[in-house]
């Protein structure tokens, strides 16, 4: 009985190692044959999406956790503030109450989400998280080198006032920069630099700040 019992083990555990070493194979084959379209062209799988989409969320929770600070009343010269920035960099991608994202941000994978649905998703931690550190394989850049702490956080408090901000509202904050389409080019001077498409992630299923 005992020895059949170790047959049994033994031909299990070598079952689950053909079959992991046949599932190393075929992602071997995928990569070096070229199999996988990457063109922006193309819609990922939903199961490539919901990879993708679940990793990016846990990640960016379980190291958001460790930003402390807790969330401040948005003043009236934090939102003008952060709504000068938000308006020259991340409405190209990102879109604003009654403003729509630039045509070409459309043809992004993953598309950047509208975050005037997408921020009530994440947490203020969370958003600056992501606005400091990006997104990779998104298009979502880092903002932290090149902006301090403060910046950030005025765009932020900015951010998750826009689920509930009226296109009255946000067409007066910032001084009407990038009112329309987009505004200012990527890389003005007083922008973020680059475009900030958070993952499409949650946006879509449920986007990043992808």
């Amino acid at each position: 009985m005992e020895s059949a019992r170790s047959k049994l083990g033994l031909g299990a555990a070598i079952g689950a190692v053909g079959v992991l070493a046949l599932l190393g194979l075929a992602g071997l084959a995928v990569v070096y044959t070229g199999a996988y379209n990457v063109a922006a062209t193309e819609e990922h799988l939903s199961l490539t999406r919901w990879a993708f989409d679940t990793t990016m969320h846990r990640s960016v929770r379980s190291r958001a956790d460790a930003i402390t600070r807790a969330a401040e009343d948005a003043t009236p010269a934090m939102l003008e503030s952060g709504a000068s920035l938000y308006k020259s960099t991340c409405q190209h991608c990102h879109g604003g109450p009654g403003v729509e994202r630039e045509e070409w941000a459309g043809g992004m994978r993953p598309r950047p989400p509208h975050l005037a649905e997408a921020a009530a998703e994440w947490e203020p931690n969370e958003l600056f998280w992501i606005a400091k550190h990006g997104i990779r394989m998104t298009g979502m850049p880092a903002f932290g080198p090149s902006h301090d702490d403060e910046t950030l956080w005025k765009v932020v408090a900015f951010v998750a006032q826009l689920p509930a901000m009226t296109p009255e509202r946000y067409a007066s904050l910032g001084g009407g920069a990038g009112h329309g389409h987009g505004g200012g080019a990527h890389g003005s001077p007083g922008g973020m630099a680059t475009p900030a498409p958070a993952p499409e992630a949650a946006s879509q299923a449920g986007s990043p700040a992808r």
